[in-house]
């Protein structure tokens, strides 16, 4: 996951071992993405894992808060297309 966040936003400046899997991934703390970034990386997951993701509610909010929470809800999401 964090090597798909730093190739799909082409983020030079940083390795994957610099990113804590816990910290905020939007707003002035943590990695401290945006819109733009929140975009990019939402088409990169649904290519990446053909899983689809739905307009932006509270519980996307939080899906997309911390690369945990991202990744909990694509384990989630792949273990519901195999149902």
């Amino acid at each position: 996951m964090k090597t798909l966040i730093v190739d799909a936003l082409k983020l030079e400046d940083l390795s994957p071992d610099d990113i804590d899997a816990a910290e905020p991934l939007f707003g002035d703390t943590g990695l401290g993405l945006d819109s733009i970034d929140a975009l990019e990386l939402g088409v990169a997951i649904r290519k990446t894992f053909g899983i689809k993701i739905d307009t932006v509610t509270e519980d996307v909010r939080h899906h997309f808060a911390s690369i945990d929470n991202l990744a909990a809800f694509i384990r989630a999401q792949q273990g519901n297309a195999q149902e």
